[in-house]
């Protein structure tokens, strides 16, 4: 995560909440290493139920203190919509 980013939070949240344009809400933990803030646990795995690929772009919009909306454009700069299927229970975001 961008340093300019991590300056919106007061202190920077254990865990965010992602959501998507499909209703999907996914739990990933944040870590906390040398100065740098990077998702982590839970991130693999929505990258990979996402289908997130290489060259693709993905963008974060900061909605609430522990929430970000995430946007996937391929590498042709268009929208990727993917309704996410079955969560694995240990980092599907509880409504």
């Amino acid at each position: 995560m961008p340093l300019d980013f991590t300056k919106h939070f007061v202190a920077v949240p254990t865990e965010f909440k992602l959501g998507n344009n499909t209703g999907c809400s996914w739990k990933v933990m944040v870590k906390l290493t040398n100065g740098r803030v990077t998702l982590d646990q839970g991130w693999a795995t929505y990258v990979a139920v996402h289908q997130i690929k290489i060259g693709y772009m993905v963008t974060f919009k900061l909605l609430t203190c522990d929430t970000l909306k995430v946007i996937i454009f391929d590498e042709d700069g268009i929208e990727v919509v993917n309704k996410c299927g079955k969560h694995e229970e240990a980092f599907a975001a509880k409504e």
